[in-house]
């Protein structure tokens, strides 16, 4: 019997990928960087299966090529999907995985990680020693921002935001969010209180995103948005770069209408290497690891590899993002 061909977007975990080949015959992008998509598009008509990632662009022109050969499944290794046209394979019942809940803690880590290092300028210090630079000590060298009984205004609550709650509690920090729709069952978490957009920028100390990437939040934080945070706040993104206006942010920590910002997400990625934020020192940036535990993304991959054979067996993926294609 011949085995169901997975196209796998960039190599992970061997033994994870040994396992699953016991089953199936692997196609794997082995370089560093992302594959072409007239990689994926050369290869996707063999294909039974899709595992990808977050930099891979799948959209209805691929989908419905798979369609129309073998595919009967996409997974990914990300919670998100928003660079999968998911209503297009939903329209070719075809299911797409993804990896919810196993990244909450690892990311909302992250995230605290920066913003304490945007507060208390630990990139920006430890950058100068590393360039023989040691200050002598003065009462105003180097001096940050307290973190411990600010406020913190959470755009976006879902998992990851109420993880950044929890976290706060120990700080007795005030905790602020927004959402577009207020959803009464958060009225439960004490130490939270819903606010409108506005009301959380000119109120936080720190602007933590944690949104999902949509059409409303697409570039919700602009030259406008900026303008009403205090000139002490300090901005952090670990939800999805779109939505951030980068020229705008620029300005704004450049003319110190706000203190920092640390981002973990940017868009275009990779950030091009003349952006002038990386001019910049008070502006943190990371190439996009807010889950990037050893252990996280194992689990991660673990669920993909879950979501691949629950299909390629004819059954409902244990992680989907469109389970309305199994009604």
């Amino acid at each position: 019997m011949t085995k169901p061909v997975v196209l796998v977007t960039r190599s992970f975990f061997p033994e994870l990928l040994q396992q699953l080949a016991e089953t199936c015959s692997l196609v794997v992008w082995t370089e560093e960087n992302p594959p072409p998509y007239d990689w994926i598009k050369g290869h996707l008509p063999q294909a039974d299966a899709l595992i990808c990632m977050l930099t891979d662009k799948i959209d209805p022109e691929l989908i419905t090529l798979g369609s129309a050969n073998h595919l009967k499944v996409i997974s990914q290794i990300a919670v998100g999907v928003d660079n999968i046209a998911v209503g297009s394979a939903t329209d070719h019942k075809i299911p797409v995985g993804h990896t919810p809940g196993v990244l909450t803690e690892t990311t909302a880590d992250f995230a605290w990680a920066l913003m304490m290092a945007a507060a208390r300028r630990v990139v920006e210090s430890a950058v100068e020693v590393s360039h023989n630079i040691w200050r002598p000590w003065g009462p105003e060298v180097l001096c940050g921002a307290d973190v411990y009984g600010k406020t913190l205004g959470l755009i976006g609550f879902g998992r990851i935001g109420k993880a950044m709650a929890r976290r706060a509690e120990g700080f007795e920090m005030k905790v602020l969010y927004y959402e577009p729709r207020y959803k009464p069952e958060n009225a439960s978490i004490s130490n939270a209180q819903y606010v409108s957009l506005d009301d959380l920028l000119c109120e936080s100390d720190f602007v933590s995103l944690h949104a999902y990437l949509s059409d409303s939040s697409r570039g919700m934080i602009g030259k406008a948005q900026l303008a009403m945070m205090k000139p002490s706040s300090i901005l952090i993104n670990t939800g999805r770069g779109a939505m951030v206006d980068h020229i705008a942010l620029y300005d704004a920590l450049k003319n110190r209408t706000i203190a920092a910002a640390a981002l973990d997400v940017f868009d275009p990625e990779p950030i091009p290497e003349n952006h002038p934020l990386l001019s910049l020192h008070n502006v943190i940036i990371t190439p996009h690891i807010a889950s990037a535990s050893t252990a996280t993304r194992h689990q991660m991959a673990v669920m993909t590899i879950e979501n691949i054979l629950a299909a390629l067996n004819g059954k409902p993926l244990p992680y989907c993002a469109n389970p309305e294609i199994y009604k």
